[in-house]
């Protein structure tokens, strides 16, 4: 009887252990995926932009101009003293601001460098090695993103100290001259250890897991997760970063235990996956290797070969093998029972079915975000996730957002805290409305908002062309409901756009307003604003910002907000946006320059005299020519002869004969909330 028994539960132990074994693989090629994919799609948005800058007519001018008055022999005194530098980087800056570059160059044919955001680097030869990249792909025509490398001049480095070697890397894209050829290349400069690093950071397993990339040599080219710990071991000096001095070896001993390597660093042999992946070849290992502190780790590898570097996902073997290891404890301790006594065989076996239930509860603990448990993935955007779930104990559906890890530290987290709780204040029932905020034990900030079901306002023109006046009037008058309790307690939304407003049906009401994302509030009171960090940076979608909004953030009021509202009305009554540009930073000049064109001309067909000049007073380029409240422009919608042409009814049949499964329960509490767009937030360069 115990030797049957002691093979049910060898085969038992072997079912789970592979069950475990295959789950931890599945972890780590769907992070490894997940990533690639993260990093190529960046990689494309840096070669985008670049080509978007080398293209804008402007920029493009300037520099055609400045190489046509370069000479051969012409010292870097003549190349700074060119009036057509100067010109080209006036021209350059509110890119380089708007898109959160750190410099630009360009260089001629020759490899030489003609124009910079730094002059030192003006008149520098670049190499061979260097150049064969450029030569390769940028001068034949397309654009690139340079591996990150150390800076030969002294500039400086996130934590502003200025010195040689800090981290850089380049988006570049070809500058054609008037016949079609390629004249030179604009290199529009990334911090590694903040822009590349932050995309690797977002998919972190765990406590101990990370994710980074490194080069053929083995060099890692993001930040550790661990830094901190690197520098206590030695790897690592005082305010030195991982990026560019990390080399993946394997030290032998774990350095985090205080035992000494026996090598000495340079000639300690490369980690198992650095091996595997300079040759070429994908991997994956959850039996256990050292990492570059010489900690046990499992962990997958891919080498990306048209991009020029590898990626890699590992976690620590102790979190990784905590559960297994922990059933091999109670299978031996169950055998042992099982062995003294057949009576507590069948104690043994249940025991033994607890633990694989607490397994199988360890698995889930991936999928739990505080007392909340995630279901869904709805999407995810520039400021973070958002996931449907489910509390722990009143089972309400509810939407969970969760900050980007790779912007969290003190002063994100005490400026995400001061909005939630800012939000919760307000009450409006057009405003989305707050239950819960807090932190996961690794320190994931996360706040519970109610969940909704029905479309947003892009959605809907998207889907269903311009609405009727009377259904635009409806709408319009909610938003400024909402807007006007944020105003009279001194919030500014910053951010009202179409993707940010959700169509609803609740209680039985049908087309109910709800204004989402109020994450970009502003104080407008300067005592407490005093009270917390600012960003120092331009905030909002550029589509539906204010011309001050562009020009000085840290001025705006709340008619920013009115105008925005104009610019929502504007959309709905036509099917189109204010302006159309061939790029953001176009789009920023028309919005701070152009009036756009009346309603009734873009529809083609008459509208409200009344609407129209309302609108095109909330889209008055100086606040003081736009309504002085959003009470104020509830009060005027009032007062259109239109403002009761759409009707309950009308909204009723709308809805069944569109978005039937809506209506099936109309006093259903659900709905996506999505401030999903991309949202531009820009931080002002010193």
């Amino acid at each position: 009887m115990l030797v049957v028994l002691a093979i049910v539960g060898c085969w038992l132990k072997a079912k789970v252990e592979s069950s475990l074994n295959a789950s931890l693989r599945s972890v780590l090629q769907t992070t490894l995926q997940s990533e690639r994919e993260a990093v190529r799609n960046w990689l494309r948005m840096q070669r985008n932009q670049a080509e978007s800058a080398a293209t804008d007519s402007q920029i493009a001018a300037k520099i055609r101009s400045l190489i046509a008055q370069v000479h051969p022999n012409a010292t870097s005194v003549e190349l700074l003293n060119l009036p057509s530098a100067a010109e080209l980087r006036t021209e350059i800056d509110p890119l380089l601001a708007a898109q959160e570059y750190n410099g630009f160059v360009v260089v001629e044919r020759s490899g030489r460098v003609v124009a910079s955001y730094r002059s030192e680097l003006v008149g520098w030869q670049l190499t061979d090695l260097e150049m064969k990249p450029l030569r390769e792909i940028g001068f034949a025509g397309q654009s690139l993103v340079l591996p990150p490398r150390k800076s030969k001049i002294a500039i400086p480095d996130r934590h502003g100290v200025t010195r040689v070697g800090v981290p850089t890397m380049f988006a570049v894209a070809p500058v054609f001259g008037e016949s079609g050829d390629v004249i030179a290349l604009l290199g529009l400069r990334i911090q590694p250890e903040v822009e590349f690093t932050r995309i690797l950071e977002i998919a972190r397993i765990g406590e101990t897991g990370e994710t980074f990339a490194f080069d053929r040599n083995g060099v890692m080219l993001t930040n550790s997760r661990f830094d901190e710990q690197l520098r206590s071991i030695g790897l690592l000096t005082e305010g030195e970063d991982s990026t560019l001095n990390i080399s993946l070896r394997d030290p032998g001993v774990d350095l985090t235990q205080g035992t000494r390597a026996k090598l000495p660093r340079s000639e300690q042999p490369m980690t198992l996956m650095a091996t595997e992946a300079a040759v070429g070849r994908d991997g994956m290992n959850i039996n256990g290797y050292r990492d570059y502190r010489g900690v046990p780790v499992v962990g997958a590898w891919q080498w990306l070969e048209n991009d020029g570097f590898g990626i890699a996902t590992k976690l620590d073997v102790r979190e990784a093998h905590q559960t297994l290891d922990t059933i091999n404890r109670a299978f031996w301790a169950l055998f042992a029972l099982l062995s003294a006594a057949s009576l507590l065989m069948l104690l043994s076996m249940m025991r033994a079915d607890r633990l694989a239930e607490q397994a199988r509860l360890a698995s889930l603990e991936l999928k739990r975000l505080g007392q909340y448990t995630l279901e869904e993935k709805l999407g995810e955007g520039g400021m973070g996730v958002v996931y449907r779930a489910k509390h722990a104990m009143l089972h309400r559906p509810t939407a969970v957002k969760f900050l980007d890890a790779t912007k969290t530290n003190e002063k994100s987290i005490a400026r995400f805290e001061r909005e939630v709780q800012l939000t919760s204040q307000l009450n409006h029932p057009n405003t989305i409305a707050i239950y819960d905020y807090g932190h996961t034990p690794e320190g994931v900030f996360y706040y519970a908002m109610e969940y909704l079901d029905g479309l947003n306002l892009q959605d809907l023109v998207e889907r269903h062309g311009p609405q009727p006046e009377g259904r635009v009037i409806h709408i319009l008058k909610q938003i400024c409901g909402s807007l006007a309790e944020a105003h009279s307690i001194g919030l500014i939304h910053r951010d009202v756009k179409p993707a940010n407003i959700l169509l609803n049906v609740r209680g039985g009401m049908f087309d109910v307003v709800k204004l989402l994302d109020f994450g970009l509030v502003k104080l407008t009171d300067p005592s407490r604003e005093a009270l917390v960090t600012k960003t120092g940076g331009v905030v909002g979608t550029p589509l539906y910002m204010s011309p001050e909004a562009y020009k000085s953030p840290d001025d705006i009021d709340a008619r920013s907000d009115l105008y925005a509202v104009g610019a929502v009305g504007y959309f709905l009554l036509t099917g189109t946006p204010l302006f159309i540009g061939e790029s953001v930073l176009d789009i920023l000049r028309q919005q701070v320059k152009s009036l756009p064109e009346p309603p009734s001309k873009r529809l083609k067909q008459p509208v409200s005299v009344e609407l129209e000049e309302l609108i095109m007073r909330c889209l008055a380029k100086s606040p003081d020519d736009r309504p002085k409240s959003a009470v104020e422009i509830i009060a005027d919608l009032d007062k259109i002869p239109t403002a009761t042409s759409w009707t309950d009814a009308d909204a009723r049949l709308w809805w069944r004969r569109y978005l039937p499964s809506t209506t099936k329960t109309p006093t259903a509490d659900t709905a996506i909330t999505a401030d999903l767009a991309a949202t531009l937030v820009v931080e002002n360069r010193e």
